[in-house]
């Protein structure tokens, strides 16, 4: 499972021209579920979301999670952070879940997230979407449930 975050100062996504999910300060996630992950891998990426320290406090860059500041998070689907782009000219998604399994994994990271008392906002699975980020830093970290 891979998350890239986006530390914002606003985010939100559109479908058919409705926004279907806004936050302010806070992080955009865009999640990738792969074939093999878990509940595990669910559990250990919404935790580290929560906590990791990517906010300014005075003279410290990295000082503060999403949880200290009570800021938002959006989630947002993305396959294509599976896509094994080695060979050829084109990615390929062989890594990534079946939408089911991929829809029940990515439910569950925002349940999660909820759980941990985050404000959570989301896009709408396997829908083509518009992201509007205006990313805080630029801020981008790439957190992997496991290293392959």
């Amino acid at each position: 499972m891979k998350a890239l975050l986006q530390r914002v100062i606003s985010g939100s996504v559109s479908v058919e021209g409705s926004v279907v999910g806004r936050i302010e300060r806070g992080l955009v996630v865009l999640l990738g579920v792969g074939r093999d992950d878990t509940d595990e891998d669910v559990t250990y990426l919404a935790r580290r979301v929560a906590e990791l320290r990517v906010f300014p406090r005075e003279n410290l860059e990295f000082d503060l999670s999403v949880q200290d500041i009570a800021g938002g998070v959006l989630v947002v689907s993305q396959f294509t952070l599976m896509a094994d782009t080695r060979k050829g000219r084109r990615p390929g998604f062989s890594d990534a879940a079946p939408p089911e399994e991929a829809r029940s994994l990515y439910e569950r990271f925002v349940q999660e997230l909820r759980d941990l008392g985050l404000t959570v906002a989301t896009g709408n699975f396997q829908q083509h979407m518009h992201v509007e980020i205006i990313n805080d830093g630029p801020v981008t970290i790439l957190l992997e449930s496991r290293r392959t």
